[in-house]
């Protein structure tokens, strides 16, 4: 008994007479080998630039990532269910072919690739196509070439593509196939040569930005909320009619317009919106008497909206016969109950428009406005305007938010 205590004695000396870096290495590989009986049967894998140092090269960083692919192809055993990839800033893409066809043999469900922002797109792969698992997909900067027997997803909820390049047939194929589609989100960078046509009947939710010349929405009862973002992309093209764009939304409940100055209105918006609650306008110019009128014409559009956010991107300081309180006469937000005024400056435009809005709306419980930095005595003027302003819901106070200043509070 005394020899046998002895040597474990000796043993923990001499475990604790090695150096630092000696233990911590050893420390290293017991931990490394525990970790890789973990992680080699996770279904949840992955791998993004943000898990590097900001300060690591974007060389070195390539060459990790292709060893971590490497060892997922060698290493992990059963079923990945959920894959993503978020290299945007890699200087080129690593070849990934062997990685989605690894995928496609693994049940993946949810697929997420966000690749280099610079360089041509990558291809996908014909293995691409047999990954008929999918439920879930997002394709950044990616090129999708069809093949010919390939018919769809029938398993496909939600699909996102940004800076990519596909047919429109394709794309028309991916969307209509699965009867469970229930969210689009669409990036289009460049004119499309082909209008998209999307036929979706449990489509819940689109967010589209490009042209809206290039898509047509058909058979979509179930869309409840929809995200537009005007582009054009080449001159001369004129306005496009938004009416055209509008069929029969009787489900839209959210409804969010940026970018709409190349958008032509029409007086007596053609649409009326019943069971619509949520607006929201961005970049909208008061300084344009004309895109003013055709906004409050779309507002007049929602007879049930409870909220309303407009982001103002720029107005001049000369007032607006179209915000005048006086024009809206016959006009009455019954359901408004929250509105929240971005990026204003104080000027006669914006003080109208909150002027309108708290004199028509009798439910009104909130008006939030989030300005650009303003002198103090900029803002003393406006806060002393919005005091005296008639209001037609006694309970309607508005909250001056200021990021740099002291919140004067409610008002």
């Amino acid at each position: 008994m005394r020899y046998k205590c002895r040597k474990q004695c000796s043993h923990r000396t001499l475990l604790s007479d090695l150096p630092r870096n000696v233990l911590d290495e050893i420390l290293m590989l017991s931990y490394r080998k525990k970790w890789r009986n973990i992680w080699h049967g996770l279904p949840v894998l992955m791998l993004s630039h943000t898990l590097w140092k900001p300060e690591e090269d974007l060389a070195d960083l390539t060459s990790n990532l292709v060893k971590i692919i490497n060892h997922i192809l060698i290493y992990h055993s059963g079923a990945i269910t959920k894959f993503t990839l978020c290299v945007p800033y890699l200087d080129t893409c690593p070849n990934i072919d062997n990685l989605i066809r690894f995928l496609s043999r693994n049940d993946i469900q949810h697929l997420g690739l966000r690749l280099p922002i610079r360089g041509s797109l990558y291809k996908m792969p014909p293995s691409f196509f047999t990954c008929f698992e999918l439920r879930h997909m997002t394709l950044q900067n990616c090129s999708v070439l069809a093949q010919p027997s390939f018919k769809g997803f029938d398993r496909l909820i939600s699909l996102e593509l940004r800076d990519f390049a596909i047919s429109s047939k394709l794309l028309e194929r991916l969307i209509s196939r699965s009867l469970l589609f229930e969210q689009l989100v669409l990036q289009i960078s460049g004119a499309a040569s082909n209008v998209i046509v999307i036929s979706a009947p449990n489509l819940r939710s689109f967010d589209y930005t490009g042209n809206i010349r290039s898509v047509c929405l058909k058979n979509i009862p179930r869309l409840a909320k929809l995200s537009l973002s005007h582009r054009e992309y080449y001159v001369g093209a004129g306005k496009c009619n938004i009416a055209k764009f509008f069929e029969s939304f009787s489900a839209l409940e959210h409804l969010h317009l940026n970018d709409m100055e190349q958008v032509k209105y029409q007086r007596g918006f053609p649409t009326i919106f019943i069971v619509s609650k949520h607006l929201c306008r961005s970049s909208i110019y008061l300084s344009d008497s004309n895109e003013v009128s055709c906004a409050l014409c779309l507002i007049r559009s929602f007879p049930n909206l409870q909220s309303l956010e407009i982001k103002i991107l720029f107005s001049h300081f000369l007032s607006l016969e179209s915000l005048e309180v006086e024009r809206f006469s016959d006009v009455t937000f019954n359901h408004l109950r929250e509105v929240k005024l971005m990026q204003t400056n104080g000027t006669i435009p914006e003080i109208q428009l909150m002027k309108l809005l708290l004199a028509k709306s009798p439910e009104l419980m909130k008006i939030i406005i989030e300005p650009c930095v303003v002198e103090e005595s900029a803002t003393v003027k406006i806060l002393t305007e919005l005091i005296q302003f008639q209001r037609a819901s006694t309970k309607a106070e508005v909250v001056y938010k200021l990021d740099k200043h002291p919140n004067p509070g409610p008002v």
